[in-house]
């Protein structure tokens, strides 16, 4: 199971109605008493072991993927996002040197999140790293920016949560139902974006796009990041979804790694987002 964030390559389940298969049936020589997770041809690593159309049966293993571990995984990836935002936030002041550092641990999380991404198992030292460095880089810029928008940080946690849960509920609800057309169609308006906002940074690093460009503090700064928030909670879904399937076709129990890995990109994704946001509507008071 990979991460659902468009930086990432990602395995999907074997599935007649899910996303990620594709409704690809098992290969040739699929053998159910032997390997339980033998390959098909769009995922490196499915779990299912049945055949299109029958119900989801996980396989008899006892070491096998549980929300549980889902949960005490998530809340250690995030835990270490915390830990490192705060003890940031406490011992570096706002100056050009923290500005920087924020900027060293961002490229930091960004390389290990990559290394992780082409493995082709989780590696837990890679993962809480990651987090350890981002949590890091985002204690410097909530700092920073609760130092001109006092409280904006508390709002944008907030936020998240809102955001997190509306979706969780919206998704158990099934009020959304993710499918390969539904993904495919998300990931392409996502690439889209990211494509759109490197061009603008590059229009703004050689001033031809003023005051930020698209990403500016005003009515279409706001309008960007509100379109960033919906791009993040529709990669919550997604994220629900594996971790939906990963546990009903019984996937190792270390892939609740990259189950929390996954979960703790898409949030720090919305908190960022909705940093700026709160930051934007702020100014317009």
């Amino acid at each position: 199971m990979r991460s659902s964030n468009p930086v990432f390559s990602r395995r999907g389940f074997s599935r007649d109605n899910g996303y990620a298969g594709f409704n690809t049936a098992p290969q040739a020589g699929y053998a159910p008493q032997g390997n339980p997770y033998a390959q098909n041809p769009y995922a490196q690593n499915p779990y299912a072991q049945q055949g299109v159309g029958a119900p989801p049966q996980a396989p008899v293993t006892t070491d096998r993927m549980t929300m549980d571990d889902v949960v005490v995984r998530s809340a250690m990836t995030l835990g270490t996002v915390a830990v490192g935002a705060v003890l940031a936030w406490a011992l570096l002041p706002v100056s050009a040197t923290s500005y920087g550092l924020a900027v060293g641990s961002a490229i930091v999380a960004f390389v290990l999140a990559m290394i992780q991404s082409f493995k082709r198992t989780p590696v837990p030292a890679l993962i809480l790293g990651y987090a350890a460095f981002e949590g890091v880089f985002l204690g410097v810029i909530s700092e920073m920016y609760n130092s001109r928008w006092s409280g904006a940080p508390f709002q944008a946690v907030l936020g998240t949560m809102a955001v997190a849960g509306a979706t969780l509920l919206v998704y158990k609800a099934g009020w959304i139902r993710v499918t390969a057309r539904y993904a495919r169609m998300g990931l392409a308006i996502a690439m889209a974006f990211m494509v759109v906002m490197a061009i603008n940074l590059l229009l703004v690093a050689f001033g031809v796009a003023e005051n930020g460009g698209l990403r500016s503090f005003g009515p279409l700064g706001a309008a960007v990041g509100i379109f960033a928030i919906l791009l993040g909670a529709f990669f919550l879904t997604l994220d629900f979804k594996q971790i939906e399937d990963g546990i009903a076709y019984g996937a190792p129990r270390n892939e609740s790694w990259l189950a929390a890995f996954g979960l703790t990109m898409t949030l720090v994704w919305i908190y960022v987002e909705m940093l700026r946001l709160v930051a934007i509507f702020t100014n317009n008071d």
